[in-house]
C-alpha cells in the first residue's frame, strides 16, 4: 500500500465511488453517490462504528486500471494520513 500513498494523497480531491458497503440496519447494500476520495477513505475507515459492514468494500478512483482501495487500505491510510486526506 505505501507505494501508492503519494498517488492517493495527490488524488484526495478527485471523485471516488464506494461499492460493497452493507447497511446493517436494513441488511441492504448502501447506495453511496460520488464522493471525494479523502472522504471516501474516512467513511470506509470509520463505517463499522456507524452501522455498516465494509468487509467487501472497494473504493474506486482515478483512471480505469487504477488499483481500488480495500477496507484495510482505507483504515491504514486514515490512521496515518487522516488530516492530509481531508485537506483541499
Amino acid at each position: 500500500m505505501l507505494a501508492t500513498v503519494g498517488a492517493v494523497l495527490a488524488a484526495r480531491n478527485d471523485n471516488a465511488e464506494i461499492l460493497g458497503v452493507l447497511d446493517l440496519t436494513n441488511r441492504t447494500e448502501a447506495k453511496l453517490g460520488a464522493i471525494r476520495l479523502g472522504n471516501a477513505i474516512q467513511f470506509v475507515a470509520n463505517a463499522s462504528v456507524l452501522g455498516y459492514d465494509v468487509r467487501a468494500a472497494m473504493v474506486f478512483y482515478g483512471e480505469p486500471g487504477t488499483p481500488s482501495l480495500r477496507a484495510k487500505d482505507c483504515e491504514q491510510l486514515w490512521a496515518q494520513y487522516g488530516v492530509a486526506l481531508l485537506q483541499p
